[in-house]
């Protein structure tokens, strides 16, 4: 067997066996196969796609390219939730409190924000001595004592996809659904996930721009979980406007502190919740996702997950004085709120802009080796189909540097249309699949 020839296969839009598929995973991973094979695979990928079968496939060699956990003695049913990536989704750091407090234990590898769609690990390090590089051994013990971790992905997980990925990311391969599904499906079946809610993000904020686009990936990975005996739902929801109302890693751990513990924005409480409940219907916690969100709530109304939250933190070492007082958390020197221009509805707020916006600030990277700052980033005082009147708060930016809070606030007044006329307000989730 040789790479050139499985290649050549692909390019010729032919269907790849699982032995060829495994032979060239392999190879990849161990070095054998070199970078430029493994691209021009990859856009052979982009270009004819995939059957279900090859995406399996695929998603399997991923997986068993290194260490797969085993979490059955520890949560019979491993649960673990996936978000596509958005602008303001802090959604893992309330929804895995949530979970964990209504008795299911929650493993979750994170990851780094790239572009304009932050990163989990990132927000977490907002917090000082938070420790998100822990060990496999480290992440089992400290789930088996606590009954939850969150971190980032380990070296001996999937290191085929991690290095595909990064192939991937410097040869305009990035946008494949094939591939991006088995990148994702990968990497929870190494983590040991046996039911896994996808939160599948839609719209100018999200990697998946469109509703169709959208969709077709959610099928492909329910679809996989079915085939590898995984159960998973997938909810389609919309990213056209920020989630909640802040975008920056130390301002987005204050909105999801302060929800634990009973305020947050509503359009972000309500996600978390729904998210909540269908984790804990899939892992049989709740008879149903209504049922699981109730559950959802009454953690949240308790204080347990609050107190989950802290338990997460004080086990990887992070300051829970910081977690107690978010007034220590990183702030910006300069605070600036800009006044809505008219008196009128807002029709749309272009999360991508708001994105990019926050990147230009310092809150994420252009490039992966970009130094991160916590403390700077954006708060949307309103959603779409509020009315405002001239004047009245708009947004606030927390810059460290004059001339980069200037050009932002020229930035984010572009994302904004208006409308004489009442608008609808826009959904938080447009179906729900699996």
């Amino acid at each position: 067997m040789r790479a050139v020839d499985i290649i050549i296969k692909k390019r010729e839009k032919q269907e790849l066996s699982r032995q060829e598929i495994e032979y060239f995973i392999q190879g990849f991973t161990r070095g054998d196969i070199p970078d430029y094979q493994a691209a021009a695979w990859a856009m052979a990928v982009v270009l004819n796609s995939m059957s279900l079968q090859e995406i399996t496939d695929l998603t399997l060699a991923m997986a068993f390219s290194g260490e797969v956990l085993d979490l059955s003695e520890i949560a019979p049913q491993a649960v673990d939730k996936h978000s596509t990536g958005g602008v303001g989704d802090k959604t893992t750091l309330v929804v895995e409190p949530i979970v964990a407090a209504c008795g299911l234990p929650v493993a979750k590898m994170s990851g780094r924000g790239l572009g304009f769609s932050g990163g989990t690990l990132d927000k977490l390090e907002s917090i000082p001595g938070y420790r998100v590089n822990l060990t496999t051994q480290q992440f089992i013990d400290q789930l088996r004592r606590i009954g939850l971790v969150l971190s980032g992905q380990t070296a001996d997980l999937a290191p085929a996809d991690g290095k595909l990925y990064a192939l991937r990311d410097v040869t305009g391969t990035v946008q494949s659904i094939p591939l991006i599904a088995s990148s994702i499906m990968s990497k929870k079946i190494a983590a040991g996930a046996q039911a896994i809610v996808l939160d599948v993000k839609i719209g100018r904020g999200a990697f998946m721009s469109t509703l169709e686009a959208g969709r077709v990936l959610a099928e492909t990975m329910t679809l996989i979980a079915r085939m590898t005996d995984r159960k998973a739902v997938a909810l389609l929801a919309d990213m056209n406007q920020p989630l909640g109302q802040t975008v920056g890693n130390a301002l987005e751990v204050r909105e999801a502190l302060e929800t634990l513990q009973g305020g947050g924005p509503p359009d972000f409480l309500e996600h978390c919740l729904v998210v909540a409940g269908h984790m804990l219907s899939l892992a049989g916690k709740a008879e149903d996702p209504e049922a699981g969100k109730r559950m959802a709530q009454k953690a949240l109304a308790s204080g347990s997950a609050w107190g989950r939250f802290r338990d997460l933190v004080q086990a990887q070492g992070g300051d829970l004085a910081t977690v107690d007082d978010v007034e220590k958390l990183p702030k910006a020197r300069i605070v600036e709120t800009t006044g809505a221009p008219k008196n009128a509805f807002i029709a749309e707020i272009d999360a991508r802009i708001v994105g990019e916006t926050a990147v230009l600030l310092g809150a994420g990277r252009a490039k992966k080796d970009d130094p991160i700052d916590h403390a700077v980033g954006i708060v949307v005082h309103h959603k779409v189909a509020e009315k405002v009147e001239k004047g009245q708060s708009l947004f606030s930016v927390h810059a460290n540097q004059r001339q980069l809070l200037e050009e932002a606030q020229q930035q984010l007044l572009a994302a904004y249309q208006w409308s004489d006329e009442p608008v609808e307000e826009r959904p938080l989730f447009y179906d729900v699949i699996g």
